[in-house]
């Protein structure tokens, strides 16, 4: 079985808890966070130099960071993931927006407001330059999901899975999602897909 190491509250970690939910595939999670200094640590260091979480754990003792990595390692070959190669790469495109685009804004912000530990670097001029550019992240969204259900295609995929784990979050960073009815909407419909878990759910130990 497979180990996600990763920390409950972050949305990079719930990705891939939520696609192995998705597709009822059974795995352990481990607890490491930085809050407590667990991804700084020798032993977790050891299996990561980046330090940081989600990591993957395979079966056979290999080691897999960085959380989109993860998911399009346990989507291939699965409904998530569009076999047809240019719709695969637009669902890549998508993937990469989420990491460049959306998280340094959207994710950002959130931890800046809600980890007391950031309240150093919490500076108004932070605040107002991830809450501009997370707005311009959620515009790129809403212009695609305004007439589309999903971001490729007519099927939920892998970038739906990215940019659902911390734009269902997002008013938790101040972002008010009430001018963004497309998002608004997508994020029901990935609520609705069968075996979805919430961000606090984890698999029993």
């Amino acid at each position: 079985m497979i180990t996600i190491h990763g920390m409950a509250d972050s949305g990079n970690c719930y990705k891939p808890r939520l696609l192995m939910a998705l597709l009822g595939r059974p795995f352990r999670h481990r607890e490491v966070s930085w809050l407590d200094g667990g991804t700084a640590s020798e032993t977790f260091r050891r299996k990561t130099p980046i330090g940081k979480v989600p990591l993957l754990e395979t079966e056979d003792g290999r080691f897999l960071p960085e959380s989109n990595a993860i998911l399009f390692y346990l989507g291939e070959g699965t409904k998530f993931v569009p076999a047809e190669a240019f719709e695969r790469a637009r669902m890549l495109a998508w993937m990469f927006f989420e990491q460049y685009s959306h998280e340094p804004s959207v994710a950002v912000r959130r931890s800046l407001l809600i980890y007391p530990e950031m309240a150093d670097v919490a500076t108004p001029e932070r605040l107002a330059a991830t809450l501009a550019g997370g707005h311009k992240a959620l515009g790129v969204m809403e212009e695609r999901l305004a007439d589309d259900d999903w971001l490729v295609g007519n099927h939920p995929s892998l970038a739906d899975i990215a940019l659902y784990a911390y734009t269902h979050v997002a008013d938790q960073g101040g972002f008010d999602l009430a001018a963004y009815p497309g998002i608004r909407a997508w994020l029901q419909r990935v609520a609705a897909l069968d075996n979805y878990r919430p961000r606090t759910w984890l698999p029993d130990a």
